[in-house]
């Protein structure tokens, strides 16, 4: 349909040895599940993006660097995002900085909500993410994923048991929904609001 929003879920670590890409494919199978929304990965570590070296923000002059229009136009392509993240030293990994900070105009006016894993569900680090979505004028839901404890053990890099992440619907089925219901919610309100100009 044409009003389905398009919804991207962005995977902010770029290590080789990450751990993102397991509960990325659990969410994307829930994104795609529900048919309200057209859901893709949006992986930062196939952009090859520069430090932010810009002379300003695009909010004021062009991006320069082709390998950031690039991005630019992949975040432009989408009405809203899911942000998986790993809490690296309390805070969002740099690579998610450096892709925030290369866009701004793209941005502005689209929802986004969060799955975050490891030490307390990367609350800290979802904390810091929405003060900088605010910024770029998103508009971050409430609802959020915390894959933390128990639960990052039961499923996490570190066991050697480990169990698939659908063993976890129970315990985060609820939120992921909840947090999904209100990115769509909004990316549907801020689509036609952005086409009415």
């Amino acid at each position: 349909m044409a009003d389905t929003p398009r919804i991207a879920l962005v995977i902010s670590s770029t290590r080789p040895t990450r751990w993102a890409d397991k509960p990325a494919q659990w969410a994307l199978s829930k994104m795609r599940a529900r048919g309200d929304m057209e859901a893709e990965i949006l992986d930062i570590r196939d952009f090859d993006l520069p430090f932010f070296d810009a002379p300003a923000s695009n909010a004021f002059m062009p991006t320069p660097d082709p390998r950031a229009q690039k991005w630019n136009e992949a975040v432009k392509s989408f009405d809203g995002y899911v942000f998986l993240v790993a809490e690296y030293n309390r805070s969002v990994t740099g690579p998610l900085k450096n892709a925030l900070d290369w866009d701004y105009v793209n941005w502005n006016r689209k929802p986004m909500g969060a799955i975050g894993y490891g030490s307390v569900g990367a609350a800290r680090a979802i904390e810091q993410l929405r003060l900088m979505a605010v910024e770029l004028q998103m508009v971050p839901v409430r609802a959020g994923v915390h894959i933390g404890g128990s639960d990052f053990w039961r499923v996490g890099p570190y066991n050697e048991a480990a169990e698939p992440m659908e063993a976890l619907d129970g315990q985060l089925g609820g939120s992921l929904k909840d947090m999904l219901d209100q990115v769509v919610w909004y990316a549907r309100i801020l689509k036609a609001a952005r086409a009415e100009g």
